[in-house]
């Protein structure tokens, strides 16, 4: 059975700092790109970092400059260094695994962390 369980989120102030961790189950990190998606209140799931297996990095524009996305592969876990964080931050964190197969591409998904922005 896959799991993707995280940790590390919060309340933190404007201009404050997390670090959201994700431990995958090793037969299915290895192969993955993983991801980082975040979910804001009353709006749709965005992409917020990738790294792939070789560790090609992917961020969206609006957290460029300010989150950190790592993996390391002896511990299974990919990580979210957060810095300057901003109320438009608020939100659900999900950790995601992404693979394609043989026969067609599949998506794992951690239960998710909230992170609250605010003063």
């Amino acid at each position: 059975q896959v799991q993707l369980v995280e940790s590390g989120g919060g309340l933190v102030q404007p201009g404050g700092s997390l670090r959201l961790s994700c431990v995958v189950s090793e037969t299915i990190f290895s192969i993955s790109t993983m991801n980082w998606y975040r979910q804001p209140p009353g709006k749709e799931r965005e992409l917020v970092a990738g790294i792939t297996t070789v560790g090609i990095l992917n961020y969206a524009d609006s957290v460029k400059g300010r989150f950190t996305i790592s993996r390391d592969n002896a511990k299974n876990t990919v990580s979210l260094q957060m810095n300057s964080l901003k109320p438009e931050d608020t939100a659900v964190y999900y950790c995601n695994a992404h693979h394609v197969f043989p026969w067609g591409p599949r998506d794992y998904w951690g239960q998710g962390t909230q992170v609250t922005v605010s003063s």
